[in-house]
């Protein structure tokens, strides 16, 4: 990696007065061209302010097992596609006692580590979004820094975040806020956003999987975050949670918590396309529509819901201009407006997820391919589904393009926001190699997959445990659990 000096776009003042004026770079517009060093890391100075802050690298990690969902109808007893065409679901990650929410971590940040070439010392920020929790006091963020021991680099900041699926945005906006602020000391900041999400018997259980995803951030970045185009909605909600801290299983209303994604997909939607406009857009008062977004990324609790979210999008859109004729074929549900009978209309859904269907197979498809074989992995899902893009798509699809993202996670926090991509992805589908490396992975059956549920559960809370899952299966360089040893302390090893 090139270690120099990274460009800049503005200037601080370097004034000692305590009334200083910060000058901020201008916005880029959805039409300026974008400039692309391979500078990532490298000294500042107090007059310098970092620009095209966003993604230089992403690393995907998911379980060497899975679960054939058509294979889990049959053992469940109902109806075939009930998974596979109802869901949307192919394939479902699985752990079994070998694997907790350290190692697969660890795992991610190695793993990206050595992939790219990075200097331990080069990060100087760290944060973990996680659900997972396995411990009420020690962060993963305190495991992960046993990675940076070598390097002697103890200045790190960062820590866990927490919001059910929401936790790995927030740790990206925490550290792309700190790159663009006056704490930021030159060097590379990294979040990894990871969960193993299970299930009890019952609808839910085909809804699970694991993943992590590590992203690093910092300036002159390929992939770079829009500013000041965030659209937050928070609301306090009780669709998903976990009150039993003995259980990795959550306390969920499954339809309830549809509908909550949805309304928030209209709350932060809405929103992001006045701020969008407002920002960017010669004349603010036009809203910007979804045509001028060419991908769209979401967080993906099953497939299907992320085809009904995106229709959504399609009817807040024909709400602002119901009598433009690009909606005829939907114009007569705008009397629904955003109301209570809105959510639950069967013929609006299916009218939306149909007027987009076209749309949503070139725009939304090709980022759903982890989702579709891996499963729901919390806080890791949206950022999976970068991934899945940016390994699958060529530069030719991607380059001067423009990506929407919405993250949700229950409870509720929620934000639709966007990047552009600027720079040449090949680097990405070179070290993420999505599709080869989901190929390798060993199917087990659902008797298996029940199983090692029932081992996660009963051996959640023990001490003095030696782990015995099976690794001869392991992808090489995965960490895993070693030990548990008689004071609770988790000991790994790497295969």
């Amino acid at each position: 990696m090139v270690l120099a000096s990274s460009s800049t776009s503005s200037s601080r003042s370097s004034s000692p007065s305590l009334a200083t004026t910060t000058t901020t770079p201008a916005p880029t517009t959805p039409t300026q061209p974008h400039t692309h060093t391979p500078n990532m890391v490298g000294s500042i100075s107090n007059s310098s302010f970092p620009a095209n802050v966003g993604i230089h690298a992403l690393e995907y990690y998911f379980p060497s097992k899975f679960v054939d969902q058509a294979e889990l109808e049959q053992f469940d007893g109902v109806s075939a596609g009930k998974y596979t065409i109802g869901l949307g679901q192919t394939q479902m990650g699985v752990c079994d006692d070998r694997e907790d929410i350290n190692s697969i971590c660890m795992t991610v940040v190695q793993n990206l580590v050595e992939k790219h070439n990075i200097s331990f010392k080069d990060i100087g920020y760290l944060e973990v979004g996680t659900e997972t929790i396995i411990d009420k006091s020690k962060s993963v963020k305190t495991v992960l820094m046993s990675l940076f021991e070598e390097s002697g680099n103890h200045d790190v900041e960062g820590i866990d975040t927490k919001n059910a699926c929401y936790g790995g945005t927030a740790s990206v906006f925490n550290a792309v806020n700190w790159v663009e602020s006056s704490s930021w000391d030159g060097r590379l900041a990294l979040v990894v956003a990871a969960d193993i999400a299970s299930y009890a018997e019952g609808p839910a259980r085909p809804t699970g999987g694991a993943g992590a995803v590590a992203i690093l951030i910092g300036p002159n970045a390929p992939l770079v975050f829009d500013q000041g185009v965030r659209a937050t909605h928070m609301n306090h909600l009780w669709d998903f949670y976990k009150p039993e801290l003995a259980s990795e299983y959550p306390t969920v209303d499954g339809h309830f918590s549809n509908t909550c994604y949805i309304r928030s997909v209209d709350a932060c939607y809405s929103l992001f396309t006045k701020k969008f406009s407002k920002r960017y857009n010669a004349n603010p008062e036009e809203l910007i529509k979804m045509d001028k977004l060419d991908h769209c990324v979401f967080h993906a609790p099953n497939c299907k819901l992320v085809q009904k979210a995106y229709g959504r999008m399609a009817y807040n859109d024909m709400l602002q201009d119901p009598e433009n004729e690009r909606y005829a074929a939907i114009k007569e549900y705008a009397h629904f407006a955003h109301s209570e009978e809105s959510y639950y209309d069967k013929n609006l859904e299916r009218a939306m997820m149909q007027f987009t269907k076209g749309e949503y197979s070139k725009k939304v498809i090709p980022s759903l391919y982890a989702a579709t074989n891996v499963g729901n992995m919390y806080t890791a899902s949206v950022w999976a589904g970068l991934s899945s893009l940016v390994s699958g798509a060529s530069d030719e699809e991607l380059l001067n393009k423009r990506v929407g993202i919405y993250s949700y996670g229950s409870g509720s926090a929620a934000t639709f926001f966007s990047l552009k991509v600027v720079a040449s992805t090949e680097k990405f589908r070179e070290t993420l190699d999505i599709k080869a490396r989901l190929a390798k992975r060993t199917k087990v059956t659902p008797e298996a997959f029940v199983g090692y549920l029932a081992l996660r559960e009963e051996t959640s809370l023990v001490k003095d445990y030696n782990p015995i899952g099976d690794i001869s299966d392991m992808a090489k360089g995965t960490y895993y659990l070693q030990r548990i040893d008689e004071k609770f302390r988790r000991t790994y090893l790497r295969a």
